[in-house]
């Protein structure tokens, strides 16, 4: 039988979830910061608090509630993947893939941890896994733009034209208003086009955050 304060804390954690989900992250870190204040120890709220925190790009905050939520439970799914996001976010690419392969070790074929860590992988130099891990979340989640366009860049860095624009253009067509994908399918033509050499580095839209 559940307590009122854990009835309290289960209707608490579903606002902060719902406003979240609106994109109502502010609101939504007032509400778990509540919670803290009753319960430094509230893992749920610390993770939830990291993940707002990360829509919002405010990365340091971001990890501070990770750190506190791995400390407290080393479990943490969502603590490894705000850990492994940021580290990808700044290109620690070794740092991204152990704290990204731990989120999937926990939480294994989710396509959001899957999308980032194939492109942790692909960046950090194995092209080969990166790519195979970025197919695995593709196949998870077939409409999601962020890993379209993922996977399309970096089929544009091996060279593969053909898959890199039938990638970009569906991405294109389930998000006509994301810049970051009208501008790498005009990349890939162009780089097509001149023969100009499709590497380096790219601002390819992992940057961007998804839903788990």
């Amino acid at each position: 039988m559940t307590s009122p304060h854990d009835d309290v804390t289960g209707a608490l954690l579903a606002q902060a979830e719902q406003l979240k989900l609106e994109a109502r992250h502010e609101e939504a870190l007032l509400v778990l910061e509540r919670m803290l204040a009753d319960d430094p120890k509230n893992v749920a709220a610390l993770e939830e608090v990291a993940d707002n925190e990360l829509s919002l790009e405010r990365f340091d905050r971001a990890v501070a509630a990770a750190e506190q939520a791995l400390a407290l439970d080393p479990e943490s799914c969502e603590g490894h993947y705000v850990l492994g996001f940021v580290a990808s976010h700044e290109e620690r690419w070794r740092e991204a893939v152990a704290s990204l392969r731990e989120a999937n070790r926990i939480d294994p074929n989710n396509p959001e941890i899957l999308r980032c860590l194939g492109w942790a992988i692909f960046s950090g130099g194995n092209a080969t896994e990166g790519v195979v891990t970025l197919e695995r979340s593709l196949n998870l989640d077939e409409v999601n733009p962020l890993t379209l366009c993922d996977l399309g860049v970096v089929y544009l860095q091996l060279r593969e034209f053909s898959k890199a624009k039938a990638l970009l253009r569906r991405a294109l067509e389930l998000d006509p208003e994301n810049a970051r994908v009208r501008e790498c399918l005009e990349v890939t033509e162009k780089i097509e086009r001149s023969g100009e050499e499709g590497s380096g580095t790219w601002d390819r839209g992992s940057g961007e955050k998804g839903e788990q």
